[in-house]
Parts: C-alpha cells; structure tokens; sequence
C-alpha cells in the first residue's frame, strides 16, 4: 500500500486524526530544519524554529490551499518565523574557535566579523520581500521555480524581485564602504 498524499493526511488532520500530522512532521522535519539552520547557523535556534514553523502549520491547517504543495507552504511559514526571529535577534555570528585559521591575525579576524556584520545589517533594511529572495536563493540555495511555489508569484516576478532586491543590496553595500569584494 502506498504512503498517504501530504493533501490525504491534511485532511484526515482536519477531520481529527491529529496523528496524520505526526507524519507529515516525520517526513519534512529534517529539510525545514537543515534548511533553518542555513539561515541562523545555531542548532538550538534551527530546532526551535523548525517546531515553531510545525506548531503554527498545525494551528493553522484550515488555511492550506490544497491546490499549493504542502512542503511550500510549510517552507513558507518556517522562512517567516526565522526572517522574524533574525529581525528580533539582529543575528551576529559568534566567532568560533574551530573556524579561526592558524594564518589569520586578530586584525583579519576583526575586519572578518567587521564585514559580516555590515553585510547582515545591510540585508536587514531591505525589504521583506527583497529580503527573502535574497536568503531564499543565496542562503538557501532554491530555484526561481521553487521561490514562485513558496512566494506563490510568478517566476517572472520571482526574477524581477530578484534583480531589484541585489541592485538595492548593492547600493546599501557600497554606501556602508563594500564594493567588489562582495559577488551578489
């Protein structure tokens, strides 16, 4: 017999076997959790995300379109508590021991977290939707095809908002002193 549909096991929730949605936790917990973890880079951060993003997919089954992949909706719903819980944090990565190289100074170093500070404050005045097709493609790795599905756009405007979000980056990068040396 064959596995139920993610749209079979939606509705069997809805009708109160809650217990088909511990299969569909089963089945996307580790790509909504790796895929969190790319964004905040902190394992305890990426889980409690990753069950925030399951908690309000559960409290809000009744609004899935059924015409939409399950997956995208849920990828949505983690996308936007992670853009929030990084807006509150105003993230800054810790140094860790094991990334410094023997052959950095602490000058290098500084200069390092200096940069990626100012990267990471530049992303956050973009706007919502500039911002997450910034981390969607560039941190995430997703296709135009996969962000139309997840934004629910076309995806023209996908590539569209794509472009202006980079030029708009570009612009707030050089003004904050990083030119080049950055590849968007």
């Amino acid at each position: 017999m064959s596995e139920p549909s993610d749209k079979q096991l939606v509705r069997a929730c809805l009708d109160g076997k809650s217990e088909s949605f511990g299969v569909l936790v089963d089945r996307y917990q580790e790509p909504i959790y790796n895929a969190v973890l790319r964004m905040v880079r902190d394992d305890d951060d990426a889980k409690d995300l990753t069950q925030t993003a399951f908690i309000s997919a559960y409290e809000n089954l009744e609004k899935f379109d059924p015409d939409h992949a399950f997956f995208s909706w849920l990828y949505r719903i983690a996308t936007n508590a992670t853009i929030n819980f990084l807006n509150r944090k105003k993230f800054q990565e810790p140094l860790s021991d094991e990334h410094i190289s023997d052959q950095k100074n602490p000058e290098e170093i500084h200069l390092e977290s200096q940069l990626s500070d100012r990267i990471q404050s530049s992303l956050m005045e973009l706007t919502m939707d500039h911002r997450m097709v910034i981390v969607l493609r560039h941190f995430v790795d997703f296709t135009y095809s996969e962000m139309s599905e997840i934004l629910r756009i076309p995806e023209k405007t996908v590539k569209s908002r794509l472009f202006s979000a980079r030029q708009n980056l570009s612009e707030i990068l050089t003004k904050c002193g990083i030119t080049s040396a950055i590849e968007i």
